[in-house]
C-alpha cells in the first residue's frame, strides 16, 4: 500500500495566513475553505460574536482571531506587532456605499477609500516594518470587476477597487526581490451580506442576475477556490496577477 500522502499543489498545510474581513461574505468562506486545506489562520475584522461565529466552524486547530479596525492605524500597529509571521494574507475587507456623483462627499469618500484601498496599504506597510511576511509570501486583494465595469452610482466603489488593483501592481514589483508575491481577484456580484443591505432593491437585483449568462450572482466559497491558488504554492510563479471571475458577465 502506498502510504505517501496524496500529491495537492494547492494545499495549504504549514501555512499560517491573515485574513482580514474574515466575519462574514468571502472572507469568512475563504477562512473556512482554507481551514479544510490545512492552514492555520488568524482571522481579523471588527465584530468579536461574528469572528468567533467564523472560528466554530472551521476546520483543524490553532486558529486565532484579532478584534481590530483597520481604519485606525493604532488597530493596525498593534495587529502587526501582535500576530505571527505569516506565509499568507487576504486583504479582504471592504465597503460599499453607493450614491450618484453629484452626492458625494469629503466623508463618503474618505469612508470607502479609507477601507477599501488605505486600509490593505497601511497593513502591509506595518507587517513589513515588523518582518512579519515571510519571504515566499502570497498577499492577494479582494477587488472587483467594479474597478473596469462601470455601473449607475458605484463610482466610489469602483474607484476605490481600481485603485487597490493599481497599488497591487506596484507592490508585486517591489517585493519581488523578497519573494513576496502579490496578486488580486475581481469578483462579479457575490451571494454576500454586502449586496442586501437595502441599497438595491430585490427586483433590480433579479433584473442585473439576468445579465449573467449563468443566470446566478457566485457564491463566496467559488471566490475562495481561486484566492487558494493564489495562497498556496501552485501559483508560486504568478504575481502583479488580476483574475475576473464573474460568470461570464464580461461575455
Amino acid at each position: 500500500m502506498n502510504s505517501e500522502p496524496m500529491y495537492n499543489p494547492f494545499s495549504l498545510q504549514g501555512k499560517t495566513i491573515m485574513i482580514t474581513g474574515g466575519s462574514s461574505g468571502i472572507g469568512r468562506a475563504t477562512a473556512i475553505e482554507c481551514s479544510k486545506m490545512g492552514a492555520t489562520l488568524v482571522l481579523v475584522a471588527r465584530n468579536e460574536e461574528r469572528l468567533q461565529q467564523t472560528m466554530a466552524d472551521l476546520s483543524g486547530e490553532g486558529h486565532t482571531y484579532m478584534v481590530a479596525d483597520l481604519c485606525k492605524e493604532e488597530d493596525v500597529i498593534r495587529l502587526a506587532e501582535s500576530c505571527p509571521a505569516l506565509d499568507g494574507l487576504l486583504s479582504n475587507v471592504g465597503i460599499n456605499l453607493m450614491k450618484p456623483v453629484a452626492f458625494y462627499t469629503e466623508k463618503l469618500l474618505n469612508s470607502v477609500f479609507g477601507t477599501n484601498t488605505f486600509a490593505p496599504m497601511l497593513l502591509n506597510r506595518w507587517l513589513l516594518k515588523k518582518k512579519k511576511l515571510k519571504a515566499g509570501a502570497s498577499v492577494v486583494f479582494t477587488s472587483s470587476i467594479a474597478a473596469f465595469l462601470s455601473g449607475f452610482g458605484n463610482g466610489m466603489y469602483g474607484a476605490s477597487k481600481a485603485a487597490l488593483t493599481t497599488y497591487m501592481r506596484y507592490f508585486a514589483q517591489e517585493m519581488a526581490d523578497k519573494r513576496i508575491r502579490a496578486n488580486a481577484v475581481h469578483p462579479a456580484m457575490v451571494e454576500t451580506p454586502l449586496i442586501r443591505g437595502g441599497a438595491v432593491s430585490e427586483a433590480d437585483l433579479a433584473a442585473d442576475k439576468a445579465k449573467y449568462p449563468m443566470g446566478r450572482y457566485g457564491r463566496p466559497e467559488e471566490i475562495a477556490w481561486a484566492i487558494i491558488y493564489f495562497l498556496s504554492d501552485a501559483s508560486s510563479w504568478t504575481t502583479g496577477a488580476s483574475l475576473t471571475i464573474d460568470g461570464g458577465r464580461f461575455l
